[in-house]
């Protein structure tokens, strides 16, 4: 089931009396979401996504804008007539009941022609139990269970009635990093043996990433790009977009072109082709270091990390806007820190320039 959303938009009305300033929460998001795919809704706190995934599940409603499910419009239906699951961060499991009664529980409040039999509804939920693995505890009640096979039971509940749609939000939040890790391998899972079109929201951006088919980097109500996770990463639309993406965050430098050269500070970095004249801001992905005796970059290095297959040395430079670089080596290539200065060669298709003043991203030609 595709979802089409055209020009949605969400206004809420100001709390403050005297500015009475409306916050606009979502403005204008269009984006198709193709039948069949993971889709990772990915910004900070106050973004908009999760008041787009409310809209979409009806739970909110737009105040401009339309929303579609393949060809119908199910922008003015109530949430319970448009064929979603929905799972929120806090399981919401009902705490007297059973796994199996926590599942059965959505059949059981069907009536007229979607009336299932006793029988009919405990297959269904056999199978999705089945489906998440929580097979064998359906007789325990959410208090005897740990966070991530509650998890699976808020998942278990919301697939039962076999939605259209299944809506994601923040199901992760409340696990440890073990959990997390998991648990999102076994939502990727369950969403590509069901087919069902997914939306997932969530501001870790390692976990978007990891299991989604594209993400919608969001700030402050706007989509800032879209795209799939590998492609947003290695060619982000804006700063905002390259400093939300990547663990750890990309370096961010103050610096200025001239005569068709990058400089950071004193240090003529590269040729950068097309780009006019002045001063710009420079993002250096940690893995675009490379150690090079004769590089043009030269930083002081601070420190070294070793992380099994990888170095992180951590450096300083007088043009960098945060207090530390962090460049991640390859620990088989040796590393000299002990000097006053370690020189790098940058690898082109790891740098990125933006306006100094707009954020917005310069293309340049490497020569």
């Amino acid at each position: 089931m595709k979802i089409v959303l055209r020009n949605l938009t969400k206004i809420f009305p100001s709390r403050n009396k005297k500015s009475n300033e409306e916050v606009v929460a979502v403005n204008d998001f269009n984006f198709e979401i193709p039948d069949g795919k993971l889709i990772g809704l990915l910004g900070p706190s106050g973004c908009g996504k999760s008041t787009t995934l409310y809209m979409i599940s009806g739970l909110q409603k737009p105040s401009g804008g339309r929303i579609f499910f393949g060809d119908d419009d199910v922008t003015d239906l109530p949430t319970e007539k448009r064929g979603i699951g929905l799972v929120f961060q806090n399981y919401a499991l009902y705490p007297h009941l059973t796994v199996l009664q926590n599942i059965l529980f959505p059949l059981q409040n069907l009536r007229g022609e979607d009336k299932m039999t006793k029988d009919q509804m405990l297959d269904r939920a056999t199978k999705v139990a089945r489906l998440v693995q929580i097979e064998n505890l359906m007789d325990r009640k959410p208090s005897e269970m740990s966070g991530g096979q509650q998890q699976r039971v808020a998942i278990a509940r919301a697939l039962v009635k076999m939605p259209r749609v299944l809506l994601l939000d923040e199901p992760l939040s409340n696990l440890d990093a073990r959990l997390r890790l998991q648990t999102r391998e076994e939502i990727r899972r369950i969403q590509k043996e069901t087919g069902i079109t997914t939306v997932f929201v969530t501001h870790d951006q390692e976990e978007a990433m990891s299991i989604s088919d594209m993400i919608v980097v969001m700030k402050s109500g706007l989509v800032q790009q879209i795209g799939a996770p590998q492609e947003v990463y290695n060619d982000p639309a804006n700063l905002f977009v390259a400093k939300f993406l990547g663990t750890p965050p990309i370096n961010v430098f103050s610096g200025r072109v001239r005569g068709g050269r990058l400089f950071i500070g004193e240090d003529d970095v590269m040729a950068v082709g097309g780009v006019g004249d002045g001063e710009v801001t420079v993002g250096i992905r940690p893995e675009g270091f490379i150690p090079d005796a004769n590089g043009a970059l030269r930083c002081r290095p601070v420190n070294l990390e070793v992380m099994g297959r990888d170095v992180s040395v951590i450096s300083t430079h007088p043009a960098s806007l945060k207090e530390e670089i962090r460049s991640i080596i390859n620990a088989d290539l040796s590393v000299d820190v002990s000097g006053e200065t370690i020189r790098y060669s940058i690898k082109p298709h790891k740098i990125f320039l933006f306006g100094k003043d707009d954020e917005e991203r310069i293309r340049f030609e490497v020569k």
